[in-house]
Formats: structure tokens, sequence, C-alpha cells
């Protein structure tokens, strides 16, 4: 399902457009829309549900871009491809973010899609994994990402449990359905998990932030950080306007990413939605896209912490709010 999307249709700007809160406006001169490219982080899906919904609504089309939104070939390309110029933004991690300015990589995440955790340890209901303590003597499943053995061995430290990791690779949710692995750490509780329920499989499902591990932004949007471009905050205006389109009428709003993917399965995309909603708005005194500098900072501390981090003292340059509705010059 990882394959590049059609682009959209795109019509002249003609319209002055606000941009968040009644706080400050900007305003459009009529001509032909400027093309900007995003790259998602995994095949189109629910959690992405505020960049179709802005795309079916018109609000690329409204703040003047004509968006292309691509999947990635592999997980490791969206990052690589902002630095290369080769996509003006990119969906990806919190803490790949703060991975690649270790490395050096002139990244930032101007906003945030999915503000708080979806990675999550899911079992099933025979692994009798219900608590972190539970985690004793079993054996997880992860993809092999460092900072996810991080995570699990913070949690199973933190409950005084012995548990074994298991490199399952990106098929956590078959190993775990093929009793592998009593548990996976890597599926979301919003996705993998809702998609189990759907199935009748009855999730055990412990969040990370309830387990020991610090609070982050699961999706961020990430642009290249030796670039300034206008373009990003008209965008994030955009998919302002696609969140209240699906606040309003989820349906419609979500018919966009069905119409685009005609593979996915419409009910578990609805269940999701309505389960991930909450993620997408920011608190009710921040704006759209809002990112937390005390979290990131606690969070790159965690990172650095437990061995992930080499270079980097805190979040600092690693995120920006400049960009958002209202913010910035």
């Amino acid at each position: 399902m990882r394959r590049l999307l059609p682009a959209l249709a795109v019509l002249a700007a003609i319209c002055a457009v606000a941009v968040g809160c009644g706080e400050k406006e900007e305003s459009l001169e009529p001509g032909a829309p400027e093309p900007l490219s995003i790259m998602l982080d995994f095949f189109p899906n629910a959690d992405h549900a505020p960049i179709y919904a802005a795309e079916a609504g018109g609000h690329f089309d409204d703040v003047g871009l004509d968006v292309e939104i691509h999947a990635p070939p592999d997980p490791a390309a969206p990052l690589k491809q902002v630095v290369a110029g080769r996509a003006d933004l990119a969906i990806s991690y919190e803490p790949e973010v703060l991975r690649a300015r270790d490395d050096g990589l002139a990244v930032q995440a101007v906003g945030a899609l999915v503000q708080k955790p979806l990675t999550s340890i899911i079992s099933l209901p025979s692994a009798g994994i219900r608590r972190p303590e539970d985690l004793d003597g079993k054996v997880v499943g992860t993809a092999g990402i460092d900072y996810q053995s991080a995570y699990l061995q913070a949690i199973a430290k933190r409950a005084g449990a012995d548990v074994e990791e298991r490199n399952v690779g990106f098929n956590l949710t078959g190993a775990l359905l093929a009793k592998k692995v009593d548990a996976i750490l890597g599926g979301f509780w919003n996705y993998e998990g809702t998609d189990l329920r759907l199935r009748g499989k009855d999730p055990q499902i412990i969040r990370l932030d309830e387990a020991g591990v610090p609070t982050y932004d699961e999706l961020v949007i990430v642009a290249n950080s030796d670039q300034q471009d206008d373009r990003i905050k008209r965008f994030m205006a955009a998919l302002e306007r696609g969140v209240e389109d699906l606040k309003r009428d989820p349906d419609k709003a979500l018919k966009g990413l069905l119409d685009a993917n005609p593979d996915l399965d419409p009910k578990l995309q609805r269940e999701v939605l309505d389960v991930t909603m909450p993620l997408f708005q920011p608190p009710d005194d921040k704006p759209y896209g809002w990112q937390d500098p005390g979290e990131w900072n606690d969070f790159a501390h965690w990172m650095r912490d437990n061995e992930l981090l080499e270079n980097l003292i805190d979040a600092e340059d690693s995120f920006t709010n400049d960009y958002l509705p209202g913010q910035g010059p």
C-alpha cells in the first residue's frame, strides 16, 4: 500500500485566509498556487486524516497551495527526503527528529499532528499482561528500533520485571497473532489496538506515557531547518481547517482519505478517527499544532539519559511553533 498518491487538483487562490483564533490574518494575492510536497511516515491511514480532510475540503486551494502527498518507500525515507530537498515537508516522530538533530541533520518539527504518544505495549488476554508488572518472564516483540528497546527497558526496570525482547521486524501484529511473542511494543493503541478489537481479539493495552516513559508528540510535521518558508504557515492553517471539518462532519471529511486510498477498510478508519480525534487538537489555550517546549526538553533529556542521544543537550532548535496559526513574526 506504499505508493505514490495522486496530486491534488488545485485552483488559484483568490481569498484572504484567517490563520488561527482571530489573532492574525494573512492575505493571499490572486495567482497560481504554489507547489508543496509532503511525505507521510507510513501508508495513508486515519492518523493522517487532517491532511486528507484539508485536501477534500479545498483548504489547500484556499491558502494557495498545490499539495502533493506521497507515501514513503521505506520508514527511514521521510527525513532524508526533507534534508535532501526532495520533499518540502515530512511526517515523522518526535524521537526520530531528536535523533536526526543529534546526528547533525538539518530538520525541525514545525507542528504536531498527533499530540500524545500512540506507541504502546499490546497483548492478547491469554498472556495475562494488564499492567507493567505482568511483563515479568514474558517475551515482547519489537521492530528492532533502539528507542523502542529503551522504552521497554525503562518500563521493565520501573516495574521490576525481567523481560525478553525479540526483534520481529515491522510485522508486529502478525507476530502477536501467531503467538511468536507474548506482547508487542511498537504498535499504536489507536490503530493496531482498534484493529485487534474489531477482530474480536480483546487487546490488552499499556500506553507508554502511563508506564513511565515521558509524554511526547507521536507524529510531527518536519521541515528543513535551513529554510524559512511561508508556505508552512499556510499549510498549517489549512490543516487546522481540516480538523474542524473532521469535528463537524467526520464521515464527509474522512471520505477524502478513503477516496484516495480505496484499499483501506472504512469501518476501521472511522473507528481509528473517533479515538484519535482528541489528539489532533491542541490544549484549549494554544494554537493548532502546538508543541510543548517543556515536554520536548523532558523527552530529550530522557533520551540522553538512556544513551539514545550523544550530542544534543536539549530540544532547542529541534522544533518551532513559529509556523502555527497566529504565531511567529
